[in-house]
């Protein structure tokens, strides 16, 4: 496959010695690099901070871990270059990872991210890896059951995530204009009647919805509605998007994502993810990737960092996860 530069970083941090990783971040990211993980990282602003606080504690977690992108997007949003790409690591799991218990074997750990190129450095990097999953695979994980399928997330059926071919405008727009499209549906619930978004104008009936861990996977229309939609929009229903930080799409394929990306106030009585409303209004990190076939889209892979909605609305999966571990402590 083709080394863009995101992917270059990383063959050559993976394979770099122990002493000569901390020189690699610093050639290939910007000295004020945003360099943005999901929760328990968060926002870390230098080379060095993502060398320490995040990279190496992934190569120790995973020292054989590789790189496999399943959808990679490269183009021009607001005159910045973007590398948009979901896929995952993988990796001998010998070392815990923030917390979460090593098991001595393979983990897939399902990265979705946003990474602008300036100047030929990484100048910002926005990465959802879904740590929820990876409890999951250590049999630690202190959330519910996912009502949607819980497992390996497949690449496009077609099997043409990173090689689009010579990109055409108009097949391009074509697919970004039905995404807007289907967004502003979205956009249309009344509160009430999951029918008043008609999402058979945008979905193919068999649609995969490619949902993280608590959420899952779900197929069609009917499981979409009752596996992830119905429980979230009625969860918050004043949903709504704040900031894309690029929208990018590419024949077939669009993606975008924000941090925050959306906005909600758990207001609602569906009882999401097992929780009692919290009246607490928390913002809500995003990413999305679409594969249009035909009229309608066929495939969509999302990343929400659910750990970091769920310590707004006062529970901590990290801590819950270490009581469950080592049991609880009594005053």
């Amino acid at each position: 496959m083709f080394l863009n530069k995101i992917e270059q970083f990383y063959h050559d941090y993976f394979r770099a010695s122990a002493d000569e990783k901390a020189s690699i971040a610093q050639q290939y990211l910007n000295p004020d690099v945003k360099w943005c993980v999901a929760h328990p990282v968060n926002d870390l602003n230098n080379p060095q901070s993502a060398h320490e606080q995040f990279l190496t504690q992934l190569q120790s977690a995973l020292p054989d871990i590789e790189r496999r992108p399943q959808i990679v997007m490269d183009g021009e949003y607001e005159g910045r270059t973007w590398y948009n790409s979901t896929g995952y690591f993988v990796g001998t799991f010998d070392n815990a990872l923030f917390g979460i218990p090593a098991t001595g074997k393979t983990l897939y750990l399902r990265y979705t991210e946003l990474v602008c190129i300036e100047d030929n450095q990484i100048a910002e990097s926005y990465m959802i890896p879904d740590f929820i999953d990876a409890m999951n695979q250590a049999g630690v994980n202190p959330l519910r059951k996912s009502l949607g399928h819980d497992g390996l997330v497949p690449a496009p059926a077609t099997c043409d995530g990173f090689n689009h071919g010579a990109v055409c405008p108009d097949r391009s727009q074509k697919s970004l204009q039905l995404v807007l499209d289907m967004l502003a549906c979205l956009g249309r619930f009344d509160g009430k009647d999951l029918y008043s978004m008609d999402l058979e104008n945008y979905w193919h009936d068999d649609f995969m919805w490619y949902g993280p861990a608590g959420i899952g996977t779900t197929r069609g229309i009917k499981g979409f509605r009752n596996h992830h939609q119905a429980p979230f929009v009625f969860a918050f229903p004043d949903r709504g998007v704040t900031v894309d930080i690029n929208i990018l799409a590419q024949n077939d394929y669009v993606s975008t994502g924000g941090w925050p990306h959306m906005f909600g106030t758990h207001t609602g009585h569906s009882g999401w993810l097992g929780m009692a409303p919290t009246s607490k209004r928390i913002d809500l990190r995003v990413m999305d990737f679409w594969r249009r076939e035909g009229d309608l889209l066929k495939e969509n892979w999302v990343a929400i960092d659910i750990i970091h909605m769920l310590l707004q609305l006062g529970y901590d999966v990290f801590a819950q996860m270490k009581e469950q571990l080592e049991g609880p402590t009594y005053a």
